[in-house]
């Protein structure tokens, strides 16, 4: 029997929970949700009994001994995280911490806002002869990245670029990206994707920084970075008359 379930709640817009994720939640008697990023919405069908705690006034052996606690009294629990919990979601100190103590779990995954902010700007990371490759990094802050994945050395690939956890040092982030990307280069910051008060922010990185100091955004935003948010691009050669694949025989 799964005693723990960690679910990823999507980028804020309720509907985009995964069905599996919602039935969990409904079906929980104990949530602990990341309040500070989590729309509380989606909890809004939970059962009546469901005791719920916020985690973000919370330690690490605080929501482990909650989830000890619970399990102890035969109850399930339903870990909600934002997004998806594999991104940024720090839950592997936590599924450690849950297997020292043979307590079951399972991974429920989520829509990440990058994925999310992809779609608000109706756009593909991946254009034909554009790019193949999409980066999901963030910028160092108070906790660090290994030297070898600064965003200067990222930007060498000049490839699709999603950038987490960084808009409150758009600046610095620019300038990283400049050691690689030409000025030219479109980016799109978008906060609070899917949620009701999102807001678009569209430049390049010759003014990108400025545009988003002037619409007041210093946190909760995805920076999407590369040529995919152009116009240029190749066809797919997945619909291409002229080309066969196992499903279907191109033109002679």
């Amino acid at each position: 029997m799964t005693n723990v379930y960690f679910i990823g709640a999507g980028p804020g817009d309720p509907e985009l929970i995964t069905l599996k994720g919602h039935k969990k939640i409904q079906e929980a008697d104990v949530i602990i949700y990341a309040g500070s990023l989590v729309n509380p919405e989606v909890l809004g069908n939970r059962k009546e009994t469901a005791e719920v705690h916020n985690s973000a006034s919370m330690t690490l052996p605080e929501v482990i001994e909650v989830i000890e606690k619970a399990v102890k009294e035969g109850k399930t629990v339903a870990r909600v995280h934002t997004g998806d919990p594999s991104i940024y979601g720090a839950i592997r100190e936590q599924i450690d911490l849950l297997e020292k103590q043979a307590i079951t779990y399972e991974v429920i995954p989520g829509v990440s806002s990058f994925v999310a902010s992809a779609a608000q700007l109706k756009k593909e990371f991946t254009l034909p002869e554009v790019s193949q490759t999409v980066i999901l990094t963030r910028m160092e802050g108070r906790t660090p990245v290994p030297a070898r994945e600064s965003l200067a050395s990222l930007a060498s690939h000049q490839t699709s670029m999603a950038i987490f956890l960084s808009v409150q040092a758009i600046e610095k982030v620019v300038e990283e990206l400049l050691t690689a990307y030409p000025l030219n280069t479109p980016v799109a910051v978008v906060q609070k994707a899917t949620w009701s008060d999102q807001q678009i922010v569209e430049g390049t990185l010759e003014n990108i920084a400025q545009k988003v100091k002037d619409a007041g955004i210093k946190k909760t935003a995805q920076i999407l970075v590369g040529n995919f948010l152009g116009n240029e691009y190749a066809l797919s050669k997945l619909y291409d008359e002229n080309f066969t694949h196992e499903y279907r025989k191109g033109k002679e």
